[in-house]
C-alpha cells in the first residue's frame, strides 16, 4: 500500500464505528484524517480536509445517504466514495454505482476486498502528491516538558530535512512555542481556522512565524476568545495543509485527550508520549494506550519517551515503565535542568548557546532515529512480566 493514503470514514450507524475503524486501520499506509456522523457535515469535512477516499456506511437509510454521496462524487471528481452495507441487494448496489461510488463493499468488511480497492486507489495517486511527516508530541501530564522536547526536536530535524520542518502550537490557549522560540508572530493558527475552504499554501504561508533556525512555527491565537472559535475539522484543515508544504509538522499536543485529540493522533505518523518517571505520569500514558488499543488504533505509531532521566525518581525506573506499560522505552531525555532553563528563559533552542548539553545531544539523537528510521528499533508492544506499577491500584 503507498505511504499517506488518506481516508474519511462516514457512518451514522450505532455501535459500527468501531468496527468500521479497526477495518481500515488495519491496513498499512492508510490514514483516517476525519470521521464524520453527519450527513450534513460530510462537505464541509471534504471542502477542507484533502483525502483521497471516502468510505461511506450506508446503513442504515441508504435512501437518505446515497444521494448526498452522488453530490459529493459531482463536486470532488478525484474523491474515490466506498460504500458499506449490509445489504447485497442487486438494486441498491446499481443505485450506488450510477451515484458514482467506485466499490461497493459488503459487511463484515473483508480484509481482502478493502485492501484490494484501497490498492487500486494508491495506484492511481499522483507521484506529484507531497506527503511530509506528522508527529505529534504528547505529554503524560502537565510540566513533563512535552513543548521543550517538542520545539527542540523541530530545531533539530531542521538539519535533516531538505523540505523544511514546522512546528504548530496545539495548546490553543497556554501554549509556549512562540515564548521557546522568542517570537513575537503577527498571525497564529486561530487565523487559518477562520475560512471553510481548503486552505491553500500561501494563505497557510502568510500565518507561518520564521524562527534563526529554519523552522516555521504557527503559534497560539493570542486570545482565548479566539481558542474558542477552533474546531478539530478547523485543526485538521490547517494540519493536512502543512504536510503537503514540509517533510516534517511536528506538533506540541495536543494537550487533552478529546475527541479532537484523537482526530489529531489519527492523522500522525509518529506519536512521541513524554512522561517522567512518576506514577501519575504511568498511569495517564496507560489510559491513554488502553483507550487507543480498544479503538483499533496502530500501536506500531507510538513511541513513549522518558523525559528528564537522572533527577534521581524513589523506586520506579525505565525497566518499571517497560514492565508496566508492556512497551519498550523508546528515547531517553537526561536530566539537565542547568542547561534547559537557561535556554528557556533565553528564548532559544539548546542548539544555539547549549550544543554540548546531555539534554541537547539526546534530542539529536531522537530526530536522527525519526529521520532514518533506524533499523532495529523496538516495535511499541513487547513481551513484559508485570512491574511494580501494575501492583498499584
Amino acid at each position: 500500500m503507498a505511504p499517506g493514503l488518506r481516508v474519511i470514514l462516514f457512518n451514522a450507524e450505532e455501535n459500527y464505528g468501531a468496527a468500521l475503524r479497526k477495518s481500515v486501520l488495519a491496513l498499512n499506509g492508510v490514514k483516517i484524517v476525519a470521521e464524520v456522523d453527519e450527513p450534513a457535515l460530510l462537505p464541509q469535512a471534504i471542502q477542507q480536509i484533502p483525502a483521497h477516499v471516502l468510505i461511506v456506511n450506508v446503513d442504515p437509510v441508504p435512501d437518505v445517504i446515497l444521494p448526498v454521496a452522488g453530490k459529493l462524487t459531482s463536486a470532488h471528481p478525484d474523491l474515490a466514495i466506498f460504500a458499506v452495507s449490509n445489504s447485497t441487494d442487486g438494486q441498491l448496489i446499481l443505485s450506488a454505482m450510477r451515484q458514482g461510488v467506485k466499490e461497493f463493499i459488503a459487511k463484515p468488511i473483508d480484509p481482502q476486498v478493502l485492501g484490494e480497492a484501497m490498492q487500486r486507489i494508491a495506484d492511481r495517486i499522483s507521484s506529484s502528491w507531497k506527503q511530509g511527516n506528522l508527529i505529534a508530541v504528547v505529554g503524560g501530564a502537565g510540566g513533563v516538558g512535552a513543548t521543550t522536547l517538542a520545539t527542540n526536536l523541530a530545531v533539530e530535524l531542521a538539519s535533516f530535512a531538505s523540505g523544511g520542518v514546522c512546528l504548530v502550537d496545539l495548546d490553543y490557549r497556554f501554549g509556549q512555542v512562540g515564548t521557546m522560540l522568542d517570537l513575537e508572530p503577527v498571525y497564529s493558527i486561530a487565523d487559518l481556522c477562520e475560512t471553510p475552504e481548503r486552505l491553500e499554501p500561501q494563505v497557510i504561508e502568510k500565518a507561518l512565524a520564521s524562527h534563526g533556525s529554519g523552522v516555521r512555527v504557527l503559534c497560539r491565537p493570542p486570545s482565548f476568545e479566539q481558542a474558542d472559535t477552533i474546531t478539530a475539522v478547523h485543526c485538521l484543515g490547517a494540519l493536512s495543509g502543512l504536510v503537503s508544504m514540509f517533510d516534517y509538522v511536528v506538533v506540541d499536543g495536543p494537550s487533552r485527550y478529546d475527541p479532537g485529540a484523537k482526530a489529531v493522533l489519527d492523522i500522525a505518523d509518529s506519536i512521541l508520549l513524554v512522561l517522567e518517571l512518576l506514577v501519575p505520569d504511568v498511569r495517564n500514558v496507560q489510559r491513554m494506550l488502553d483507550s487507543m488499543r480498544q479503538a483499533g488504533f496502530d500501536l506500531d505509531r507510538v513511541r513513549v519517551v522518558c523525559n528528564r532521566l537522572g533527577n534521581e525518581s524513589a523506586n520506579l525506573s525505565t525497566a518499571d515503565i517497560e514492565a508496566t506499560l508492556n512497551v519498550n522505552v523508546y528515547a531517553s531525555i537526561p536530566h539537565d535542568w542547568p542547561s534547559v532553563s537557561a535556554a528557556i528563559n533565553l528564548g532559544e533552542p539548546l542548539a544555539r548557546g547549549h550544543a554540548r548539553s546531555k539534554a541537547r545531544l539526546a534530542i539529536v539523537d531522537l530526530a536522527r532515529r525519526l529521520h532514518g528510521g533506524a533499523e532495529g528499533d523496538d516495535d511499541l508492544e513487547g513481551t513484559r512480566k508485570a512491574g511494580r506499577l501494575s501492583k498499584v491500584p
